[in-house]
């Protein structure tokens, strides 16, 4: 049996933390932190920095409108990567926003994060998301070494039931996710319009590669793309094609 860690935030808010060393561990790691059953998976995958305040608040009423919502209403899990930053940060804060009770899951490389019941940590750890309810720590030196992880979590945990990647601005690891879900068959929605590895997706399936890795994962044929400026047009559309892709 590993051994599960209560972490306790300066917010108060409290989360279950669990180490696992091998993917094949993974069901009964999880299972232990209270996470099993098949049900519809949600994976948030993109910028945790270099987000411009623009893009920031335009992604941030999504999260809250629509993302959260949905996983509230569908009883969903939430994978991400789980620091207190970018996408995680802003997902972690619209569940709280909405009072939702849906589990979010961060899968994070124990080496390069800093545990709130530390006693000071190292200046180059970086902090957890508060918001989250269950983290699962994994091996690695290097920010994407939890890339794989984060896929294969989504994997355990969707079973038989649906998952979806949503994928938001990002850089260079965003690739290594957007690979990670393409690898597993996981359909991935870029969200055109929020910046960075998301418009150079986005490019890529409307023809315009420059990016070979963008070519690459264009060609997989399960990789889609949604406008942000449509969504905010029209935030219940997207929903609900979100929605029905979860509901399958």
């Amino acid at each position: 049996m590993k051994n599960c860690l209560e972490l306790t935030f300066d917010s108060g808010q409290t989360a279950l933390a669990i180490r696992a060393d091998r993917q094949a561990e993974l069901p009964d790691v999880l299972k232990q932190i209270g996470l099993d059953g098949s049900r519809s998976v949600l994976v948030v995958v993109g910028g945790a920095s270099n987000i411009s305040e623009a893009d920031f608040l335009r992604i941030k009423r999504l999260f809250r409108e629509v993302l959260a919502p949905i996983a509230e209403s569908l009883g969903a899990y939430v994978v991400d990567g789980g620091t207190d930053a970018g996408v995680m940060k802003l997902m972690g804060e619209a569940r709280t926003q909405i009072g939702a009770k849906f589990a979010l899951i961060g899968v994070t490389p124990e080496n390069k994060v800093a545990l709130p019941n530390q006693q000071e940590p190292a200046a180059d750890l970086t902090p957890l998301e508060p918001n989250h309810t269950h983290f699962v720590l994994v091996p690695g030196n290097n920010w994407g070494d939890e890339s794989p992880w984060i896929s294969r979590v989504a994997t355990v945990l969707a079973g038989n039931s649906p998952s979806l990647t949503v994928l938001l601005n990002g850089g260079e690891i965003t690739f290594e996710d957007a690979f990670s879900s393409v690898n597993t068959g996981r359909l991935v929605v870029v969200i055109a319009g929020s910046g960075r590895t998301a418009d150079i997706l986005a490019n890529a399936l409307r023809g315009e590669a420059t990016d070979e890795r963008a070519k690459n994962l264009a060609k997989s044929g399960i990789l889609q793309y949604v406008n942000l400026i449509d969504i905010e047009k029209g935030v219940k559309n997207f929903g609900k094609i979100i929605k029905d892709l979860l509901s399958n």
